[in-house]
């Protein structure tokens, strides 16, 4: 099992300047594969928790989606971050050098030119807006901030770098809600679930109306079969505890 994260860089998505839509989008890609996200971390422009949060997750199997912060302006600080959070320094990639050239010719030169420093060991990734490519180092996939560039190069590495990776999601999902409950009366109920149905995710989300009115909502994801189970053994337990309840399935 693959496990896809992103990291979304910029402060002005944390001022709220800006509206973020690679969380969604992602999201989106993903699924549209049969695969999910597992985790999302939305950090400002601050080179000391680019570098912290790279080093946390560098060595890590995940695939990682990481936009923003790739360009050549002083608040640019992803390629020079994550050189230093994998131990090794910047070097112009002659990779990079000839797609900037091949756009740019003689005008990449001096400041355009400055995208094609990238960390040794870095592997460029296409970017079919301006040829100013993105980078991949392990298995962490550095794509710009801008999606019309950032969205076509995440799905040149998704169907390039890993095509064999697909339907990986959980097949299925039931929602069971149960009305008028608070989720202490249930929690007997739900620990005993998670022991007999240990390959079913499981999920609890409380509700709380206008007017007061409570309700449980519980989430299956897995296998149709297992998710069939489960249900059933909700629906089972719910009724002998006197409740009602109503179920929507996917």
């Amino acid at each position: 099992m693959n496990h896809f994260g992103a990291i979304i860089i910029g402060d002005e998505l944390l001022s709220g300047k800006r509206q973020d839509g690679h969380f969604h989008h992602v999201i989106s890609m993903l699924t549209q594969r049969g695969l999910e996200l597992k985790w999302c971390r939305i950090i400002g422009d601050d080179p000391a928790l680019i570098v912290e949060t790279l080093r946390q997750t560098l060595p890590k199997d995940d695939i990682v989606f990481c936009f923003g912060g790739i360009g050549a302006t002083p608040d640019d600080y992803t390629r020079q971050c994550t050189a230093e959070a994998a131990g090794t320094s910047l070097y112009r990639h002659p990779e990079a050098v000839a797609e900037i050239e091949a756009r740019f010719g003689t005008e990449a030169y001096p400041r355009r030119i400055l995208m094609a420093d990238l960390p040794q060991g870095s592997r460029i990734i296409p970017n079919p807006f301006n040829r100013v490519p993105g980078f991949s180092l392990g298995q962490h996939h550095f794509l710009p901030g801008f999606p019309q560039m950032a969205w076509p190069m995440m799905d040149w590495v998704l169907d390039t770098l890993y095509p064999e990776i697909r339907n990986q999601a959980p097949e299925t999902e039931a929602i069971v809600t149960v009305l008028d409950a608070m989720e202490s009366p249930l929690l007997d109920m739900m620990n005993e679930f998670v022991k007999l149905y240990p390959d079913v995710r499981f999920s609890s989300l409380p509700h709380l109306g206008e007017n007061g009115e409570r309700k449980v909502e519980f989430g299956l994801r897995g296998t149709r079969p297992r998710v069939a189970l489960g249900t059933a053994y909700l629906k089972q337990e719910i009724g002998k505890l006197g409740l009602m309840l109503q179920d929507t399935a996917d």
